[in-house]
């Protein structure tokens, strides 16, 4: 059986498929690797239409879908069912395709491993004794279990790119402002970006075509034309300049990670790309300083839910602190409690300048940075997670840890910049995966850099040993 994609789904239907009872049949194989919170059964597929018309494909958990639950892999959530359509559900659905459900995810989006959520933690389709990344961790293993072709995700440090690395897919995530963030439950306003995971550069190109452009209703959208990407794709990399960021092979990344990425960079070497060494010196920074914006930011959007307008409400509560307290308490999981209260301590009178306005001027150090190396280079590469996915509750305890393995991710986030992970071969038979971060709004090179490595190789396609045949 080959891995999906766009163009075998396409092939399929003409073939005479049902694609969509083809989708839930497969979903349902997959069920063991807990990747879905809900699994719907549309009435039927359209089969005239869109750029992707009829299509299957599943929703992160947080993208809010009229009639149906929006969960954030959150008891929060849990029974929350949306009044209205987030911007990018509308536009895929305008385009044709069919989403048949929501993947799970850690908890409001925080965290690293998909073992933060509510409805249990997802399994890697490569090897069930592992995390498949998170926070997009069940878009990532219903990709790579061959359940869809394509899934949809959100970026706060990694959330993306991680996931699909780990499990062997491609993950995409765009310049902040590129796709709007109307209905995309909030973690940290001013880093979430909507993106897509795929088997391709290419099919991320083509979803990302249906998802990109300005919203009115969003605030953050940015007003600017949309570049043609698909068009992108074949224009080739002869010339085009590549910076390896020396801190992104740092000490803290497998000597093994290091030697599969430089191996999968020589292939684009060879269709003609240059590759040259770069300085990212402020980079070593963005872990503390994400890790104080993200809570911070968090703190202040997730004040919302306490018990009173929507979300879980806790019973006989004795008053209204008592239902505020006890309602949070419940409702929130460890990880979401633990970055709530330390974003509240770092916006709290006396800890503000030496914590947040800190972090934030670091912050536009890293841009700074970022701005000075695309002066000479085109892309920016390294490995986008130091090593292989890792294994369930092998960092649980240590979340100090867990939030190291972002190390390569979360500075893209804090620039704004747009990035993609790619498969780049094996270590002792798990995926590894190779970043490629552009200039803002050049998702365009992006994709030209990724199509060309994937024309060369064919690491995309590999099945995992947990995909539906």
């Amino acid at each position: 059986m080959i891995a999906l994609t766009l163009a075998s789904q396409r092939a399929a239907c003409a073939a005479g498929t049902d694609l969509l009872n083809d989708a839930l049949q497969r979903a349902e194989a997959a069920a063991g690797l807990n990747a879905l919170i809900t699994l719907d059964k549309p009435a039927g597929v359209a089969t005239t239409g869109g750029d992707l018309a009829g299509i299957p494909f599943v929703h992160k958990d947080l993208f809010c879908t009229t009639g149906q639950r929006t969960t954030c892999g959150s008891k929060m959530l849990a029974n929350f069912v949306s009044p209205y359509d987030a911007t990018i559900v509308e536009r895929l659905a305008a385009s044709g395709a069919v989403s048949i459900g929501k993947a799970n995810m850690d908890e409001f989006a925080m965290g690293s491993s998909n073992e933060n959520s509510a409805f249990g933690p997802v399994l890697n389709p490569w090897d069930t004794a592992r995390v498949p990344g998170g926070s997009s961790g069940g878009s990532a293993a219903i990709v790579a279990a061959n359940v869809v072709a394509f899934a949809t995700g959100s970026d706060t440090g990694g959330s993306v790119r991680q996931p699909a690395a780990f499990c062997g897919v491609t993950g995409f995530k765009p310049t902040y402002g590129r796709v709007s963030r109307f209905g995309m439950v909030a973690y940290a306003s001013s880093l979430d970006q909507a993106g897509v995971i795929a088997r391709s550069a290419a099919d991320c190109a083509e979803v990302l075509q249906v998802m990109a452009g300005h919203d009115p209703r969003d605030a953050t959208s940015v007003d600017r034309p949309v570049d043609d990407y698909r068009a992108a794709l074949d224009r080739g990399v002869r010339g085009l300049r590549i910076g390896l960021a020396r801190e992104l092979f740092s000490a803290g990344v497998r000597d093994a990670m290091q030697a599969t990425v430089h191996a999968a960079l020589r292939e684009l070497e060879a269709a003609g790309a240059v590759l040259v060494d770069i300085d990212l010196p402020t980079l070593p920074l963005s872990i503390p300083a994400y890790y104080v914006i993200a809570p911070a930011e968090a703190s202040s959007n997730l004040a919302r839910y306490d018990g009173v307008r929507y979300g879980h409400r806790a019973a006989d509560a004795k008053g209204l602190r008592d239902l505020y307290s006890r309602s949070r308490a419940e409702g929130f999981g460890t990880e979401v409690k633990r970055r709530i209260l330390t974003g509240t301590y770092v916006l709290s009178s006396g800890y503000y300048d030496a914590y947040y306005l800190r972090a934030q001027q670091v912050r536009r150090l890293i841009a700074n940075d970022f701005a000075r190396a695309f002066a000479d280079v085109d892309l920016i590469a390294g490995p986008t997670t130091p090593d292989v996915a890792f294994k369930l509750g092998e960092k649980t305890a240590d979340p100090l840890a867990m939030y190291a393995a972002d190390i390569n991710t979360v500075a893209v986030n804090l620039a704004g910049l747009p990035a993609m992970s790619v498969p780049a071969g094996f270590i002792d038979g798990l995926p590894a995966g190779l970043q490629l971060i552009g200039k803002a709004f050049d998702e365009s090179t992006l994709f030209t850099a990724g199509h060309a490595l994937q024309s060369r190789t064919d690491w995309h396609l590999a099945l995992a040993p947990g995909a539906v045949r």
